[in-house]
């Protein structure tokens, strides 16, 4: 479903600009990513402010992962990739720093990693480890909206 005009979404402590959501479903919503890792690279979060995946009721669990599934179809085949990366950090010590269960969802090409089997962290391109909170810069709200529109006309 496209988002409803007027509609609230919030992630843990932050409100989440209307034109950054580009799908919903009655449990969930997919927003671009302020600080993509990659291109492509959204987040797809319950409707309900819940901080850990244990604390879903199964409907916001199956929710969430049936519009993770179809949304990574899409993106993939949009950013031309040939593989995805399905991430949840669950709680503090993980690396989450918003205090609300999403799932990150990152397209992936060949040339990503060099060796598969050492992909531990975030790595760019050039296969070295991020510093995620050196190297990834905000994004203007206008970036956001125009990706989150091109991703709206996936679902049309």
């Amino acid at each position: 479903m496209d988002p409803v005009a007027g509609s609230r979404y919030r992630f843990g402590p932050h409100e989440i600009a209307e034109r950054q959501v580009f799908r919903t479903s009655p449990l969930s919503f997919a927003i671009v990513n302020l600080r993509p890792t990659r291109p492509g690279h959204v987040l797809i979060c319950p409707k309900s402010l819940v901080k850990r995946f244990a604390d879903l009721s199964p409907d916001e669990t199956r929710d969430l992962w049936i519009m993770a599934k179809d949304i990574g179809v899409r993106v993939e085949q949009y950013q031309r990739a040939s593989s995805l990366t399905f991430t949840i950090q669950d709680g503090p010590h993980s690396g989450q720093t918003v205090p609300h269960v999403h799932v990150h969802i990152v397209p992936r090409r060949k040339e990503d990693f060099e060796n598969n089997d050492n992909n531990n962290g975030m790595m760019n391109a050039k296969n070295e480890t991020l510093d995620l909170d050196i190297e990834r810069k905000d994004r203007t709200m206008e970036e956001m909206a125009q990706e989150a529109k091109e991703y709206r006309a996936l679902f049309s």
